[in-house]
């Protein structure tokens, strides 16, 4: 994707496939206020005045790692270079939660390198729409490794407000499991930890001239 039409176009062809403005924001790399901004702009139903104006829009930026995703070797060697960034912390860590879904495939080579089993977690953000409360929570997959009071390493895509990733090392320890540290291909807030569990990245995105 080249620009926002380009964005807007892709988010109404989600909202029509039946994703949630969660999953839409997943799906997109941008956040929750973002993915809304978007489908109504798209949204072809409402009159032209209703729709919000292109500026004045909420400041975001899209991340397209596209390039990486649809190749299986490009794909490896990324996930191979995060497994590299977590190998200072050490070889205990028999554990890698990805977060669905852009997360697990990279977690999945994680894992491999580091010689740890794989589990997965869908946060509560696939379930957000307007007017839905938020309420829902999210959970682990039965299909992987379970927690069972472990160390694990957290794997996601990007970070974008640091919610989702907050919500996944709330959600390890909660089921009694300990997050030793997280990675994710791009960091667009700056993070050096999340509740206390460092955060590392292969790419840093700074906003030059932000208060």
């Amino acid at each position: 994707m080249k620009n926002v039409d380009d964005l807007i176009r892709s988010a109404a062809d989600l909202a029509e496939r039946g994703l949630s403005k969660g999953e839409i924001a997943d799906e997109l790399n941008v956040s929750r206020e973002t993915a809304s901004w978007l489908v109504e702009r798209g949204d072809a139903s409402a009159p032209t005045e209703a729709r919000p104006a292109p500026a004045g829009g909420p400041e975001d930026i899209h991340v397209d790692w596209c390039a990486i995703g649809r190749d299986s070797t490009r794909l490896y060697h990324a996930g191979a270079a995060m497994a590299d960034l977590l190998s200072k912390e050490g070889t205990d860590v028999d554990l890698t939660i990805g977060v669905e879904k852009a997360g697990v495939p990279l977690a999945t080579t994680v894992a491999r390198e580091l010689d740890t089993d794989l589990g997965t977690y869908a946060p509560s953000k696939h379930q957000w729409d307007d007017g839905d409360g938020g309420s829902q929570g999210g959970g682990f997959s039965r299909n992987f490794a379970d927690i069972r009071d472990r160390e694990c390493y957290v794997v996601d895509d990007t970070v974008t407000s640091g919610t989702t990733l907050t919500e996944t090392v709330e959600a390890v320890r909660a089921h009694g499991g300990e997050p030793v540290a997280c990675v994710v291909l791009v960091d667009k807030q700056g993070l050096e930890d999340i509740e206390g569990v460092p955060v590392y990245s292969l790419v840093q995105v700074i906003r030059v001239g932000d208060e």
